[in-house]
């Protein structure tokens, strides 16, 4: 990957934290030049940024809400103004916020998961596309989940349909991108273990349960995400777009 993406300029939302933190820094050790946005792990970010240029290559940190669509904007246009260019865009973030049954949902936190995990990546999108088109090739890689396939665990219902969306937005955006040379595919994850996001929303009783059920007897980590973002980020001349590719150990199957 080194050859392939040394001097490309990625945006990285999420990226200083979970599986964000690894997928930049799996970015920096390729030889990209990053901008990692953060919304509340600020001191990551910096360290991440600064492990960049001690390597030689540009980096920059951006905080900001990108359900709010001018900060998804500022985000897209301090990330262009510092790297000169924009080839790949990361879409990561994302969050649960809370396990809530239907019984129990309201519009307010219907519409603040859905905000976050499918509105943001929108604005994001939206403004990053006029950017990448001016490359000959360009690439973006969204995250969705587990969840979006199969429906999530219980309470899971406003965030696995919000990743679930995601598949789709996918797919018609490979369509709708690919005259201008970008290439739009997403990753899938199941378990993985070792992050915020599980350690603050699944129990180790789940945890286990889940691992038991998983062909190769483990859970995933935040690295086996990162080489599968890089990967289909870095495939420049390549023929995979509008794909989803899953990382689950073999729970599941499409």
């Amino acid at each position: 990957m080194k050859n392939k993406l040394s001097g490309k300029n990625v945006l990285i939302t999420a990226g200083a934290q979970g599986i964000g933190k690894s997928i930049t820094k799996h970015f920096i050790d390729s030889g990209a030049n990053v901008a990692i946005h953060y919304f509340s792990s600020a001191d990551t970010a910096n360290e991440l940024m600064k492990y960049a240029k001690t390597k030689g290559q540009n980096a920059i940190t951006v905080g900001g809400d990108l359900t709010k669509k001018a900060e998804a904007h500022q985000l897209v246009e301090k990330t262009v103004e510092a790297l000169g260019s924009l080839d790949i865009l990361i879409n990561n973030a994302g969050s649960l916020v809370a396990r809530k049954m239907l019984t129990e949902m309201e519009a307010e936190f219907w519409h603040k998961v859905m905000d976050i995990n499918l509105t943001s990546m929108m604005f994001v999108t939206r403004a990053a596309s006029q950017h990448l088109g001016k490359n000959e090739h360009s690439s973006i890689v969204n995250l969705a989940s587990l969840a979006g396939r199969k429906g999530g665990h219980p309470g899971s219902l406003a965030y696995a349909t919000s990743k679930g969306a995601i598949l789709t937005f996918t797919r018609a955006l490979s369509a709708e991108l690919g005259a201008q040379g970008t290439r739009v595919n997403a990753v899938a994850p199941g378990l993985i273990l070792g992050t915020s996001f599980h350690n603050t929303h699944t129990t180790k009783e789940s945890a286990a349960a889940t691992t038991a059920s998983i062909p190769i007897q483990r859970p995933g980590n935040a690295d086996d995400v990162a080489r599968a973002v890089v990967y289909l980020a870095s495939e420049f001349d390549g023929f995979i777009t509008g794909a989803t590719l899953d990382i689950n150990g073999g729970v599941y199957n499409m």
